[in-house]
């Protein structure tokens, strides 16, 4: 007898791409975890199984390219806990931003010991493909680069701005202690500099894999926000998310894009990613900086935390984030950017912060003493499908921005599309199906979440990872881990 054709065949699906603006009625036809025929009409006898999309959209399995598992609890945890929540959502790889210091492994030291670590605590935990960007905190970690880069597949890094003088949190006098660096290290432009020169001397060393190797940095600058902490918290005519905003105000952000871009051309390091741009001057500042420098290739990133909440919003301090949620008129901005296509990736910036991690009860209402971050993976693409229909964002559109361009800036030339030879990760929408977000439906372990009440008009049915479903929207979770870990750049 002869073996089926295909594993998996996913019957009456409508396919989005990310290129075009066109949805097409057709079949998808999986075998070896890759997507081996998009076509009409294929024959369901040639294939092992079959599953009916029944008209629902097919979306490329979503690259959610910015996450913190392991900061706020213990990576092994959230590795399982969080990866369901990134399925539920229709994401497929995760890719999170780790470093050395305080919070995830609470270490410091040279990531040839902690790296490793890493990854033996990871494996076998995730249930989606997960990966990760590195943070050189000191200048050994800058030697280190190529290694990294060699070795374990990392070819995304990362620069913290805002930690030279201020704390995750607020201000703070004890950055030493908190990132764990040597008492002759310091964390300022200096080091930003010789880390972009790090980097660029990494691409240079591995010109097949240059393109695809970048830098990403958190655009806040910390003597103005250390100051304007100080004002605003004597200024009891601001509370709650419009006082934390107006601590860390937009032309914080808007004058460390110009700093970052500057040192980008002074160090010829071509590919920078401006990350979580969350205000009207942060990303016109990120535009004029890409009209100064043509030559770098700039990617500009959106959350969709800041994409759907504002200051106003009922959640208070559980929406404390950096940089901070904004009033509206800056939310409504991104929107113009985003659908202007001046954005270039949607994330989730997830970063489960469990409640009583958050703000323990003593501190309800208190907008400084409570965290910073919260989780949304799971509903990155729902909310994006829903709010980006509403404002008429096309379909295609948001393919590109969820997946397409993710996938091809960090290196998964397998991801991102659905395409003959890539990964066969799949996110089934139903476009038309209402539904309120509550924090208990989740599998997250966080306890709420500050997208709780909002309701939505799509819904995730089912996720598959590399054409094994992982995730439905009647049974949650399928089996156990399945995630692989993404060396970097992939073949």
């Amino acid at each position: 007898m002869t073996r089926p054709l295909y594993d998996l065949l996913i019957k009456n699906a409508r396919v989005v791409r990310p290129h075009g603006n066109t949805v097409h009625s057709s079949d998808i036809a999986v075998r070896d975890g890759r997507i081996a025929r998009v076509a009409p009409a294929i024959d369901v006898t040639s294939a092992k199984a079959v599953h009916d999309a029944g008209g629902l959209l097919a979306f490329p399995g979503v690259v959610d390219a910015h996450m913190h598992s392991g900061i706020y609890s213990p990576l092994g945890e959230d590795a399982v806990s969080e990866s369901k929540a990134a399925a539920m959502g229709g994401v497929t790889s995760s890719l999170n931003y780790f470093r050395t210091g305080q919070y995830y492994l609470n270490k410091g030291g040279p990531y040839k010991k902690f790296f490793p670590e890493v990854l033996k605590t990871s494996k076998g935990r995730f249930h989606v493909d997960y990966g990760f960007h590195l943070a050189p905190m000191d200048k050994t970690h800058i030697d280190e680069i190529p290694m990294l880069i060699e070795k374990h597949g990392v070819s995304s890094f990362k620069i913290f701005m805002f930690y030279g003088s201020h704390g995750l949190h607020g201000a703070s006098d004890a950055q030493k202690q908190f990132l764990m660096i040597g008492e002759d290290e310091r964390y300022d432009y200096a080091h930003f500099e010789f880390i972009m020169r790090g980097v660029q001397a990494a691409r240079e060393q591995f010109p097949d894999r240059a393109s695809q190797i970048s830098l990403s940095l958190h655009c806040e600058t910390a003597e103005i926000m250390t100051a304007y902490t100080k004002i605003v918290e004597k200024d009891k005519s601001l509370k709650g998310l419009a006082a934390y905003s107006a601590s860390r105000p937009q032309h914080s952000e808007g004058l460390a894009v110009f700093i970052a871009s500057y040192l980008a051309n002074e160090t010829a390091l071509p590919n920078i990613n401006l990350l979580h741009l969350s205000s009207r001057k942060a990303v016109q500042a990120a535009l004029m900086m890409a009209d100064t420098f043509p030559h770098i290739d700039f990617r500009r990133e959106v959350t969709i935390g800041h994409l759907m909440l504002d200051t106003t919003s009922k959640a208070a301090e559980l929406a404390k984030v950096n940089p901070p949620i904004r009033p509206r008129e800056d939310v409504e901005y991104l929107w113009q950017a985003l659908l202007a296509g001046e954005l270039d990736w949607v994330v989730s910036d997830h970063a489960c912060c469990r409640h009583e991690t958050k703000i323990p009860k003593r501190y309800f209402g208190n907008i400084w003493m409570a965290k910073s971050g919260f989780g949304g993976t799971e509903y990155l693409l729902p909310a994006l499908v829903s709010e980006g229909t509403r404002r008429g964002m096309g379909y295609n559109h948001m393919a590109r921005v969820t997946s397409w361009a993710p996938a091809q800036r960090f290196g998964l030339n397998h991801k991102g599309d659905i395409a003959e030879g890539y990964d066969a990760d799949i996110a089934l929408v139903d476009p038309a199906r209402s539904w309120t977000i509550q924090a208990k439906n989740s599998p997250s372990t966080q306890g709420y979440t500050p997208f709780e009440g909002l309701e939505m008009s799509a819904r995730i049915e089912a996720t598959f990872l590399r054409g094994e479903q992982i995730y439905t929207h009647e049974r949650g979770i399928i089996g156990k881990p399945r995630g692989q870990y993404l060396f970097r750049p992939t073949a």
